[in-house]
């Protein structure tokens, strides 16, 4: 359960930008990932474009061991605001699984370039219990989220910091009624379409009938961009402290064009 409560807070918090704000100012089909990593960036889709996002990790917690699927359809609605609904399937260790709780966001990028927050950008969402809590798919709970987003490029690296807030429906039971997370995520070039990806994050730790201590983890991988419109990455988690399970994940980011407005397909 400790694995589903991270996978799906993570779901819907997912990612860590390889291009700055200014890229996607000169081309709108430029992929903006936010994955693979727990953190996103402040970047937002273009007006009337649509971006869609899909990845599997693989957990392994002592014998315990769970698959995570995950999808990410992203909308751009204006140049600072971004709609987002976020999709999972869950196979726990053992038998179950099935599809997960859905979620739907709206960033809204409120500074650019500011001295000290950088991008700064707000995430709001909201999680519906569509998961199976019998088939340990879904947590049975509504969730409300605000996720605090600073986004800039220290000379070659870009670098994104997260904080968020999680409050949960239910009695605590199943999963604590208040969440925390934090991240720094760092990403930059290597050579060609080669990309690197680095994170630590960590989920401090909660109270309640089902609480725990808290986690932190260190995630790293490369990126490849395919195209402008196609980005793909691979990589690791690997435990600091607590119960984190190791994680290998795959994506892939891919920017389907114009929906709306000049140019629509």
């Amino acid at each position: 359960m400790r694995t589903l409560r991270n996978a799906l807070l993570a779901a819907a918090t997912a990612g860590i930008a390889s291009t700055s704000l200014a890229a996607q100012e000169r081309d709108p089909r430029a992929a903006q990932p936010e994955r693979p990593t727990v953190a996103t960036h402040a970047g937002t889709v273009a007006p009337g474009f649509l971006e869609v996002e899909s990845g599997v990790e693989l957990d392994r917690l002592g014998a315990d061991h769970a698959a995570i699927g995950t999808l990410v359809t992203k909308i751009g609605v204006s140049s600072h605001l971004q709609f987002s609904i976020f999709a999972s399937a869950v196979k726990p260790s053992g038998a179950g699984g099935g599809f997960g709780d859905l979620a739907t966001g709206l960033k809204w990028r409120i500074l650019d370039a500011h001295p000290l927050l950088g991008d700064f950008a707000l995430l709001p969402s909201v999680k519906l219990p569509t998961g199976s809590t019998a088939r340990g798919s879904g947590t049975g709970t509504t969730d409300l989220s605000l996720l605090l987003i600073s986004s800039r490029d220290v000379g070659p690296v870009h670098v994104d910091l997260n904080a968020g807030y999680t409050r949960r429906s239910g009695d605590g039971t199943a999963v604590p009624r208040t969440a925390t997370v934090w991240t720094a995520s760092f990403g930059g070039a290597i050579a060609g379409p080669a990309n690197w990806t680095a994170e630590f994050f960590g989920y401090p730790g909660t109270g309640g009938p089902s609480g725990a201590a808290p986690t932190v983890a260190f995630l790293a991988g490369p990126t490849f961009t395919v195209a402008n419109t196609l980005v793909l990455d691979v990589g690791i988690i690997t435990p600091i402290a607590g119960q984190q399970p190791r994680a290998a994940y795959a994506g892939v980011v891919y920017n389907v064009g114009r929906l709306w407005g000049t140019g629509a397909r």
